[in-house]
């Protein structure tokens, strides 16, 4: 095929979160062949270096030797198959959140990544609103409360970033959304009360949106599961290529392995029915605003 016959990509030093994702799905269809390095390195026509290589993201693939090596991985799911030939088709492909390398820390960019190839996003906040919907000035707000500190130049950097991220959801082509927000995170008044006012009835006009469904937990729902995480899940074509990104103090967390991401996907189905519906949800975002 093709892609063989021009020979294995010079390695990179910096692989995308994508990039990263597709060496790692190849080795787990490896793994799920039961080959070794050696016996794929045989089967490759190359070495051990050369996986090794491939499976850490280091090594770029087309889209034909990806297909070629399922084909002698033994892999039959063609929907999979598909999904990650089309991740290695756009390997070369820019997108805007580039001109923020070596600016921001990679995770920003990897969120905006998966948000941007995400068939459907669903999202867990307990403390925090969801990021895609955040005006300015809340985000501001939110970055002054770093700890350290950060610099001013990075805040706005980051200010700048987030807005940018929202074309998901607001873009001409959106993704269907659906975030679960808990009461306490509309509550509280980053940036005073007037931005707080500000950003929940941007919240509410955002809930209007035909793609969007926002489900507020309220605080007499009592306990529920999930309490005090952030989650971002993000589906992709296929299940097995789902991604969440977990919020911390000190940067996200990525998880793709199958076991916990059905974990999460439970999770949230689990939150989702702590829930209101969507228009109880919507009069509860007005009645707070209007206490502001």
């Amino acid at each position: 095929m093709q892609g063989y016959e021009r020979g294995p990509m010079a390695p990179r030093n910096a692989p995308t979160g994508r990039q990263r994702r597709l060496a790692t799905e190849v080795r787990r269809m490896r793994d799920q062949a039961g080959i070794s390095i050696q016996e794929a390195a045989t089967l490759l026509g190359s070495d051990r270096t050369m996986v090794s290589n491939i499976e850490a993201g280091r090594t770029g693939l087309s889209a034909d030797r990806v297909r070629q090596i399922a084909c002698h991985y033994g892999c039959g799911d063609t929907e999979l198959i598909d999904a990650l030939a089309t991740m290695a088709a756009g390997r070369r492909t820019k997108h805007w959140w580039n001109e923020y390398r070596g600016k921001l820390p990679e995770g920003h960019l990897d969120v905006s990544e998966i948000e941007h190839f995400a068939t459907r996003i669903r999202t867990a906040q307990t403390v925090h609103l969801p990021g895609l919907f955040q005006t300015e000035e809340h985000a501001r707000a939110i970055f002054e409360f770093t700890v350290p500190q950060l610099p001013r130049l990075e805040v706005e950097l980051r200010v700048a970033h987030r807005m940018s991220r929202q074309a998901v959801v607001t873009g001409e082509t959106p993704t269907p959304y659906l975030g679960i927000i808990h009461e306490a995170a509309l509550r509280l008044e980053f940036g005073g009360r007037g931005v707080a006012r500000r950003q929940l009835s941007y919240l509410m006009e955002a809930s209007e949106l035909p793609h969007v469904i926002l489900l507020i937990i309220p605080f007499r729902a009592g306990a529920f599961h999930g309490a005090g995480q952030s989650i971002l899940y993000a589906e992709g074509p296929v299940t097995q290529l789902d991604t969440v990104q977990l919020d911390t103090s000190f940067g996200g967390h990525f998880v793709d392995a199958p076991t916990p991401l059905g974990n999460y996907r439970s999770l949230l189905d689990l939150m989702e029915g702590s829930a209101l519906p969507p228009d109880e949800s919507r009069d509860l975002i007005r009645s707070i605003a209007r206490e502001l």
